[in-house]
């Protein structure tokens, strides 16, 4: 048992380190050379990257930050999977128990990673794209269904940070609507929560009237100084 609670124990790390790779910010700095962090909304997410430079530096990092959220899932059903075939593994531990809830724990690590990240001094991005990554890894109906939602406001609203959160509130939905284990449902009601919260200054925006839409680039610094010189 001691072996699998280490096993378990070592995918939850991996997972926050996984969550942690800071996507958008190696982009922005690589391309433009400035911190991310000191543009915009200050997140590193897909969002902020689209604002600063573009579509297809946005669409990369929204791409690998999902991405993200995969490969975590797929370490829970590889670790499962060797399990099962295992000598290592107590023959009365129930896999099909743990399973889900290990998805749901490895999931969260890595949603924390992305907007803790340990490499940027804990701190990242709102994990809506890695969030996305994770429902499709853990049950992809929901994935898509939730992403739907996510493509309907944002087309209405023009505005992303509003279209993510209705998908955060969706997500709980859909997981019952979908008959998904219970630990399945407590993820979108935890998750879901965490990423409106991280969204706490786009809804202050919203209620304001001053929240930016797509189409809308961020001005650095850099090209403001630029522009009066």
């Amino acid at each position: 048992m001691a072996i699998w609670l280490s096993l378990c124990g070592a995918i939850l790390v991996v997972a926050y380190l996984l969550g942690s790779f800071p996507t958008g910010y190696i982009a922005v700095k690589q391309l433009k050379g400035i911190d991310i962090r000191a543009v915009g909304s200050g997140s590193t997410g897909a969002t902020n990257v689209l604002r600063t430079l573009g579509k297809v530096p946005g669409a990369f990092v929204l791409g690998i930050d999902c991405l993200k959220g995969v490969l975590a899932i797929a370490l829970v059903y590889a670790l499962f999977n060797y399990a099962a075939t295992s000598e290592f593994i107590p023959a009365n531990l129930d896999l099909k128990l743990w399973q889900p809830w290990m998805v749901t724990l490895v999931g969260l690590a890595a949603i924390l990673g992305h907007s803790k990240s340990i490499f940027l001094g804990f701190t990242g991005g709102k994990s809506v794209a890695t969030s996305l990554g994770i429902l499709l890894a853990m049950s992809w109906q929901v994935g898509l269904a939730t992403l739907g939602v996510f493509a309907v406001v944002v087309a209405i609203s023009r505005i992303v940070s509003l279209s993510s959160i209705t998908g955060a509130i969706a997500v709980s939905i859909f997981m019952a609507v979908f008959h998904q284990p219970l630990p399945y449902i407590l993820f979108g009601i935890v998750g879901g929560f965490y990423v409106i919260i991280r969204h706490r200054s786009n809804i202050e925006r919203l209620l304001a009237g001053t929240e930016s839409k797509i189409g809308q680039k961020v001005v650095t610094e850099v090209e403001k100084t630029e522009q009066t010189v």
